[in-house]
Parts: structure tokens; C-alpha cells; sequence
């Protein structure tokens, strides 16, 4: 589902900060060679999750769900010097593209792939994380949510993609739709969590940010 009209989806790309290039290339290479494509963050959200990053200064970033990488070169631009970017990813075939782009970019030496279950590695960081973007198995959400709450620093973020989930939320819902049922259920437990203020933005698939206070 698109929320906004192509023709406004052009304007705002055109009218937001250029796609580094070698972003641009890795989105390339995500749509000829990798299933699911549409699942890269892509160079709007790019953006924003750059800026983001940038406006923060992040001396730790944690992200559970590498895909290709994209998100994470995005983030990884507003660490500090000394900073570490920890991505978790389940899917073992895509550690060498993720590698291959992490170790092109200015961050490469600040990447820190992990592979496995997320719901396994981090209870093993031992690190309080300025920056958080969750964006793997949605059932899994609130479980990731809670993990990494014990792991962040105050007034750090929490960002989740997807979390409007093609505007199946707003519609009736099946009842073996996991994925729906269980965003349903993270949107609302966002909402009422007093250990955060968050903000639903409908930004491609829905970006929630989530301020620890």
C-alpha cells in the first residue's frame, strides 16, 4: 500500500537530501539480487534515519535486522569517533553483501555483525545503547522491546519500522494474521508504556520513535 501518491512520493525524494551513492548501489544490487527488496529501508527513510542519527551524535547503535545493510550505513553516519553500531541479522547468506558495503563505507571498522537470534545475542551486549531500530519478525517486537529497554541510555530512542504494516492495522483483521495482530498489540503497548513517550510517524510503512524518559 502506498499512503502517499507516487507522484507526491517523487516530489518528496526530490525535495529531501541525495542518495549517497554508494547507498544508491547497494539499493541497485538489494533489487537485482536479493528477495523482497521492498524490505530495504530505501532513500527517504534513508535519510531520516541518518538525520536522525546525526541530530543524536549515537555512541552505540543497536539494530535487530540487518537485511542488506542499508539502514545500518545510514545510521552507522552520525556515530561518534569511538562509536560501535552492533546489527543482528538471522539470515547468514547476506553477512558477505553486508560486509562487503559496510567495509567500502567510512564505518566499516565500527560495524559489528552479529548472526543468529536477536532474542539470544543481545542479552549477551553488554552495552547501554543510545540508538535502537527494530526491524525484524514482527511477533517478536515486543520480546526485542523489552530486551533492549534494560539496554539504553536515558533519553535514548527506539525506533520501529513497519509498524503500520501496509495499513493492514486499520483494517479488519484475520485471525491468523500473526503479523498484524501482533503490531496491533506493539502499537498499542508503545502507547501506554510509561517508560517511553512515542510519536507513530506515517512514514513509508509506519516509524514509530520511542524516547526513553
Amino acid at each position: 500500500m502506498h499512503f502517499l501518491s507516487e507522484v507526491l512520493e517523487n516530489y518528496v525524494e526530490q525535495h529531501t537530501e541525495e542518495e549517497p551513492e554508494l547507498l544508491r548501489e547497494l539499493n541497485r544490487e538489494t533489487h537485482l539480487k536479493v528477495l523482497r527488496p521492498r524490505m530495504l529501508s530505501g532513500h527517504f527513510q534513508g535519510r531520516l534515519l541518518s538525520l536522525l542519527s546525526k541530530l543524536m551524535a549515537p555512541r552505540y547503535i543497536l539494530e535487530i535486522g540487518t537485511y542488506t545493510g542499508y539502514s545500518a550505513l545510514c545510521m552507522a553516519e552520525g556515530l561518534q569517533k569511538d562509536g560501535e553500531l552492533h546489527t543482528i541479522d538471522i539470515n547468514e547468506e547476506l553477512y558477505d553483501l553486508q560486509r562487503k558495503y559496510f567495509d567500502r563505507s567510512d564505518y566499516g571498522e565500527q560495524i559489528k555483525q552479529h548472526t543468529g537470534d536477536a532474542l539470544d545475542i543481545i542479552p549477551t551486549l553488554n552495552i547501554n545503547f543510545d540508538l535502537v531500530f527494530i526491524d525484524a519478525d514482527k511477533p517478536n517486537y515486543p520480546r526485542y522491546f523489552d530486551l533492549v529497554l534494560d539496554k539504553m541510555n536515558k533519553g535514548g530512542i527506539i525506533l520501529s519500522d513497519n509498524v503500520l504494516w501496509s495499513g493492514k492495522v486499520v483494517e479488519e483483521v484475520k485471525p491468523d494474521d500473526k503479523n498484524t495482530l501482533a503490531l496491533l498489540k506493539y502499537n498499542k503497548k508503545l502507547r501506554e508504556d510509561p517508560r517511553v513517550e512515542t510519536v507513530l510517524l506515517p512514514v513509508r510503512d509506519g516509524l514509530t520513535i520511542s524516547r526513553v524518559v
